[in-house]
């Protein structure tokens, strides 16, 4: 057991992610799965209702569709997903930046909701690496119950079971920070030159949720909104230029509309052969935008007559994001170091 002075103290910075497989087999997807939708945030219907259709439907069939998904964007040298290489790059600029500034003091590393690394595990090594105080940033810019209050809730969860419980601090969501709509705004401009196309407009997809979650009073869709008119405003577009729609839907219930895979049909049925999409909801490339978007979405807008679909990755390891996130978190450490 480490023995810690008061001078031996230092503060954690933990960065959160959704979460990835450890690998693409069926087992492993499983439990990823399996540990994914059993979260009351995620899916808050009882559990005596849930679980057996989940553990009896649909993680029998669902983890072979997944894994398959999962395998088209595998990075097979390093034997992970992309979500866990980009947030591990972002840490790793974040990291380097602090250390610019504090030095030794301060402690980053990343952790993962579900799957690996698991925020329970990475909360007890800071804790045994002697921070007393944790600042936690779970990288989602617009606040949901199932992304951001999720995480909150498995840190607070594992900091329950520690014995030496440290101070926590939790990053606010930054939808509408400048820094983030001026970052996205210069990734669209790279991206659309870097097609050479031209595009009849700019499609700002985001990850759905039922519409019930939004009567319940989750600000989602609202920070969505504004997320999207503040990068109209920042591109000096017209309104016509931009839409938002919601991609994802799962199980029966109405989500948040316009779905965007039925969505871009429509687009490309009415006249518009050209599109753009950016993905403004996700700090990092994943599963939901290399596999979804540039496949099931950008299929349903070619088959209905599309014929330029550029993706426009989200702002990863971007040294514009690097800094903003950088930024934000030492807006957090302030009377604290």
């Amino acid at each position: 057991m480490l023995n810690v002075t008061q001078g031996d103290s230092k503060i954690g910075v933990l960065i959160a992610n959704l979460g990835t497989p450890d690998a693409t087999d069926y087992w492993s997807v499983r439990r990823y799965l399996n540990e994914f939708l059993s979260d009351k945030r995620v899916i808050d219907y009882p559990a005596w209702l849930w679980q057996p259709i989940l553990q009896l439907l649909i993680l029998s069939r669902r983890p072979y569709a997944t894994g398959a998904n999962y395998k088209l964007i595998w990075d097979n040298e390093r034997d992970e997903s992309p979500l866990r290489t980009i947030t591990r790059d972002q840490t790793d600029g974040i990291r380097a930046a602090l250390h610019a500034q504090f030095g030794d003091r301060v402690v980053v590393d990343f952790c993962m909701r579900y799957g690996n690394p698991s925020t329970p595990a990475k909360l007890q090594e800071m804790v045994d690496a002697g921070c007393d105080k944790i600042v936690f940033f779970p990288l989602y810019p617009q606040f949901s119950t199932a992304t951001t209050a999720t995480a909150n809730d498995k840190l607070f969860e594992a900091a329950q079971k520690t014995l030496k419980q440290p101070a926590i601090r939790t990053v606010q969501p930054y939808f509408h920070e400048p820094d983030y709509i001026a970052a996205l705004a210069n990734s669209i401009r790279t991206g659309i030159a870097a097609s050479g196309k031209e595009h009849d407009l700019l499609v700002c997809t985001y990850h759905g949720m039922p519409e019930r979650y939004i009567r319940m009073g989750d600000p989602y869709r609202d920070q969505c909104l504004e997320t999207t008119r503040l990068l109209r405003a920042e591109l000096g577009w017209d309104e016509d230029r931009i839409i938002t729609t919601f991609q994802s839907r799962f199980g029966p219930e109405e989500w948040l509309k316009p779905y965007t895979v039925d969505h871009v049909a429509e687009l490309a049925k009415a006249g518009k052969k050209s599109i753009a999409i950016c993905s403004p909801a996700f700090s990092a490339d994943c599963i939901e935008t290399l596999e979804e978007i540039n496949g099931e979405i950008c299929e349903s807008f070619e088959h209905a007559g599309g014929e330029v679909f550029t993706y426009i990755p989200c702002l990863n390891a971007n040294p514009d994001h690097v800094a903003l996130l950088t930024r934000l978190v030492t807006d957090n450490l302030k009377g604290w170091i």
